[in-house]
């Protein structure tokens, strides 16, 4: 922490900004006390504020007030004052009636209101001055979830030199749902201030980048999603990507193995009435969590008959949630109504069906629940992780007891030995309920042991350690790298400045393909390169001490055949998975990709069905058809040359198709789609190039997304080198011609120049050779 004089704000290397700061106020004392109300994410973010000088910014709890900060448990705390009125709108309102619904799959209707949209505005604009003026020169500064999704890009209009990262608690949805959200364009730029945006899920992660090609008509590669600013310059690279999130699963362990959580736990089932097996089921009281869904397949198992009276009991702990909402009010009715019917037809003297506690119980207390239950009961229709799931195993120190868990949360990515459901079908839901009722104890204890190692490895500790990690290196490369505007002009060949090449003790001239060599096709079997570029290209590598290699998309067979020039020039296909420097010597043979793994084949499979459906069902009318290249990592689906309907009709598809396929890496391109199970850059083929050659300076002209990796990675480079972007697309390239003409036109400039320029450094040598002795 430092403090100016003239500016005796103190300053902090690391902040934290959330809706809430993590304590609440005590005003029965005289006078009001803070105390500390921990949750998983002071868990996870408590250690480095400590190691860095930290300070977190948030809300704190009381409308109409104000506060000043103040440190509690080793932790500054910065509070951001609400009116009543801002509460109403921005956080009951825009927060929880309009993006809560809508970013859970529309499980109740969003409302779309201007009022609550201006009140959001106004308090995140709050919140980040607040950080601004708190963040110490290039700070870092973690802000969190749906409440603060402007935060990140006010933030970077004012403080352009902190790091900046998002993470997003909760789903973030597709975009056939996204779309509806009236300022939805707002929202995903408000995100993308951030230099990392962190997810549950690869899926929410893949839903974002999707939402940001389609509703901002930005491109993406792999994570990677290049920002404007207002001026259309380039601002910053932003990732979308998954971390999720976990517990203190050490802590919960411990505290679970302790004298008085077990004895509480005994006294638990006691006064439940000792059933045989007890049923537990810990959600805040959300129509995202379930609850009607368990409570009703219970009660049906015991009208079945299934469950008899007394053999098992269900006990539902709801916590209190945004009582003042209508949707809040009507499930909190409809579940005490389910409980008492269930009550009233199953429970006997002895014995109660379902117990039924709508408050929120201490820590120590929930670890005694957890410890006493047999099976956990988590039906959320949908959640971004669902930590209660995590808890439970972390406290079931005996290996036993049996997790039922919706298919639709986070953790269902991560404890995958649960027993899975869909708790919109409620007859599996039964059948899966009593499975878990019934399980035998050997299957139990395997099931557990499996989670529970889980658990031991990405614990929240791991994750924010993962987070803040990736988010310091995106900031270090962001930082170190100059960046020229995303819209240079375009120049004539005769005018760009090739002398740097011309002299060049060892010059390599890199070169996309498709767009630059050749012409686009509608058929790219039909590529072939310009006459002109051809006979540049052969002229260049006729001269002393230069090398020419292509950088493609393209296989290394199929690139072989349509460079023209096998055995002469390098070759680097695939995205940089392929190389031939046979060129070189006989000694560099081609070197192909490592063998893919069964997961990689069994996923590659699976998207050939896709892609295979996708064009089975093309749409009456229009004209062209998608075409599919295959690739020895992956496939391409080009576009090229079909009618606009069907475009349209096969880009939404394979934008899905991207969002429902994680586990491959996508690249959208000119009138293109790639997947692939494994993927390298072009950048890193340039790179890989440049070493074998032993290049002193560099050209590389490309003309496509995949290509922006390459111009990256030369403006990072010490060497001498001209980055020219081929075409109109946005680019980090300092230089831009029009077309594949022009780029033939700077090769053959190129070729004239150095042959002149090394016949005259020849010529004098020569001539210093044979002068005589002094």
């Amino acid at each position: 922490m430092t403090t100016s004089t003239d500016h005796p704000t103190p300053s902090f290397d690391f902040v934290v900004m959330a809706n809430r700061l993590p304590v609440d106020r005590d005003d029965s004392q005289d006078p009001p006390a803070w105390k500390t109300s921990p949750g998983g994410l002071v868990t996870g973010v408590a250690p480095v504020m400590q190691e860095r000088t930290g300070a977190w910014v948030g809300w704190a709890g009381a409308v109409d007030a104000e506060f000043e900060p103040f440190d509690l448990d080793g932790m500054h705390l910065v509070p951001v004052p609400l009116s009543g009125k801002e509460f109403e709108r921005y956080y009951e309102g825009f927060s929880n009636a309009t993006l809560w619904p809508l970013y859970h799959d529309v499980i109740v209707h969003p409302e779309y209101h201007r009022t609550w949209w201006d009140a959001y505005v106004r308090v995140n604009e709050r919140f980040a001055r607040r950080a601004a003026e708190i963040a110490a020169p290039d700070a870092t500064v973690w802000v969190h979830d749906y409440q603060l999704q402007l935060v990140p890009q006010m933030l970077r209009d004012l403080r352009p030199d902190l790091a900046i990262g998002f993470f997003n608690h909760i789903p973030f949805p597709a975009w056939e749902i996204f779309a509806q959200l009236p300022w939805r364009a707002q929202i995903t730029r408000g995100m993308l201030g951030a230099d990392l945006i962190g997810f549950q899920r690869p899926a929410d992660a893949a839903n974002f980048r999707r939402a940001v090609r389609i509703g901002l008509g930005r491109p993406t590669k792999d994570t990677a999603i290049a920002v404007q600013d207002e001026s259309g310059a380039h601002s910053h690279t932003s990732h979308a990507r998954s971390f999720p999130i976990s517990i203190d699963a050490t802590s919960l362990d411990e505290l679970a193995r302790s004298e008085r959580i077990i004895a509480r736990a005994a006294e638990i089932r006691r006064e439940l009435g000792d059933p045989e097996v007890l049923l537990l089921g810990v959600d805040r009281l959300d129509y995202t969590k379930g609850i009607r869904h368990r409570i009703k397949a219970f009660g049906e198992l015991l009208d079945d008959g299934a469950i008899k009276p007394g053999e098992a009991t269900l006990v539902q702990i709801a916590t209190p949630s945004r009582e003042r909402i209508d949707q809040y009010r009507k499930i909190r009715h409809d579940v005490e109504q389910s409980v008492g019917r269930i009550n009233g037809e199953h429970s006997t003297l002895d014995h109660q069906a379902v117990h039924y506690f709508h408050h929120s119980y201490p820590r120590d207390e929930m670890a005694a629940y957890y410890l006493a239950a047999d099976v956990m009961l988590v039906t959320a229709l949908r959640d971004g992780m669902n930590l209660v799931a995590k808890e439970y195993v972390a406290c079931r120190t005996d290996d036993d007891g049996a997790l039922v868990l919706s298919e639709f949360t986070g953790a269902a990515e991560q404890l995958t030995q649960a027993v899975m459901v869909n708790p919109y079908d409620i007859t599996g839901l039964k059948a899966k309920i009593l499975s878990a009722v019934r399980m035998p104890p050997a299957e139990r204890s395997r099931r557990m042991k499996a989670m529970r190692r889980k658990l031991r490895t990405d614990d929240v500790r791991t994750w924010s350690r993962n987070f803040l990690g990736t988010l310091d290196d995106l900031a270090d490369t962001r930082r170190s790298a100059t960046v020229p505007a995303l819209q240079p002009p375009v120049s004539a060949p005769e005018r760009i400045d090739i002398s740097p090449l011309t002299r060049a003790k060892q010059l390599l001239v890199a070169l996309d393909f498709d767009g630059v060599v050749a012409p686009l096709q509608d058929d790219p079997t039909t590529s072939a390169p310009l006459p002109e570029s051809a006979q540049a290209i052969r002229r260049l590598l006729a001269l002393p001490a230069t090398d020419v290699g292509y950088i493609s998309g393209r296989n290394l067979a199929v690139l072989r055949d349509l460079s023209q020039a096998p055995g002469e020039a390098l070759l680097i296909g695939s995205h940089g998975l392929e190389t031939d420097f046979s060129a070189l010597s006989d000694s560099s043979p081609a070197v192909f990709h490592a063998p893919l793994t069964p997961e990689e084949e069994a996923s590659l499979a699976q998207l050939d069905e896709a892609l295979e459906r996708i064009r089975a069902n093309t749409p009456a009318g229009g004209t062209g058809e998608l075409r599919i290249e295959r690739k020895p990592l992956g496939r391409t689906a080009h576009t090229r040359g079909v009618s606009s309907d069907r475009a349209a009709y096969f880009n939404a598809q394979l934008e899905a198709l991207a969002s429902q396929m994680p586990q491959l890496r996508s690249i959208t391109g000119h009138d293109m789609v790639e997947f692939a199970a494994r993927m390298e850059t072009k950048g890193d083929g340039l790179n890989r190039m440049i070493e074998a050659t032993g290049a002193t300076a560099v050209l590389f002209m490309g003309d496509d997304t995949t290509d922006e990796d390459a111009f990256a990675s030369l403006a990072l480079s010490p060497l001498p080198s001209l980055a020219i972007k081929v075409g109109d697309a946005d680019t980090a390239a300092p230089l831009r011609i029009a077309g594949p003409e022009a780029a033939a036109a700077v090769l053959a400039r190129l070729a004239r120049e150095r042959a002149a320029a090394l016949g005259s450094a020849l010529g004098e040598l020569t001539r210093e050779d044979s002068a005589p002795e002094s």
